[in-house]
């Protein structure tokens, strides 16, 4: 396998097809961030000759390889409500061997990638798409996003602690943005809150939560945006409509509305 050449200085982009990292992305194999740390590694091939650069561009009937293996093209944009029960890591690979979201699915969608994680012990909604470009879009903050959540906590809240949440707060020199945080109930040792931010962070709520000397020992995902769990069961998945989806994702990524001649 050869190595690809520079592209032709002046040509222009729009002939020469989709640029390969948001091809990859599109085709669900990684974000393009990621998609372009498999370029640099020598990892994508098209047409059978390694790429050695991003500013390369795939045409329909281009064959695209990653790691030896043909890539198909990319679906449509599509969207997967997934209930995430616990002991299941978001993850493509876990390198302890634990295992994971994709595994699970894996008999019952095509590849995809998650908007955002959940870990080990956390449950509720997880996004599931086939496009990473899309993934990547919805987990940045400034989609302005709001993530809600069910916690238990063991221990006595203060109201006003809680209430401070939503001038943000600052953890190990870590700043975390507002939150919004309400007591649902008490029960004993335990109380349930409802927790919503936009930020996301890894394990944000659980060390928002200890830093209040409330430790966590339940955590539900609700919502994501305009998404929501409901009564989807446990483990269930389930593909959103894609009127829906276009009604609801921000407009430079929404699928297009298909054509009369599309829709047969």
């Amino acid at each position: 396998m050869s190595d690809a050449a520079e592209p032709e200085a002046g040509a222009d982009p729009g002939e020469r097809g989709e640029r390969i990292a948001k091809w990859l992305a599109r085709a669900g194999v990684a974000s393009r961030r990621d998609a372009e740390r498999m370029l640099a590694e020598g990892r994508v091939a098209l047409n059978n000759v390694r790429l050695t650069h991003p500013a390369s561009f795939v045409v329909p009937g281009d064959i695209v390889q990653v790691d030896g293996k043909v890539v198909d093209s990319p679906d449509r944009t599509r969207l997967w409500r997934y209930h995430k029960p616990a002991g299941l890591v978001t993850t493509h690979r876990d390198p302890e061997g634990r295992p994971t979201v994709f595994d699970k699915l894996r008999s019952q969608l095509p590849r995809v990638i998650s908007v955002g994680r959940l870990d080990l012990t956390s449950e509720g909604l997880l996004l599931l798409t086939n496009d990473g470009g899309l993934a990547r879009r919805l987990e940045l903050p400034a989609t302005g996003w709001v993530r809600r959540y069910r916690v238990r906590v063991n221990g006595q809240p203060d109201p006003q602690a809680l209430a401070g949440l939503s001038r943000g707060v600052t953890i190990d020199g870590i700043r975390y943005g507002p939150i919004e945080a309400d007591l649902d109930a008490r029960k004993g040792d335990n109380a349930w809150l409802t927790v919503s931010l936009r930020e996301g962070r890894n394990r944000e709520v659980r060390r928002i939560m200890a830093y209040l000397g409330l430790p966590v020992s339940r955590l539900i995902r609700v919502a994501y945006g305009p998404f929501q769990l409901g009564t989807l069961p446990r483990g269930g998945v389930e593909e959103v409509p894609a009127r829906i989806l276009r009604e609801q994702l921000p407009a430079d990524v929404a699928p297009a509305a298909p054509t009369r001649k599309q829709r047969g």
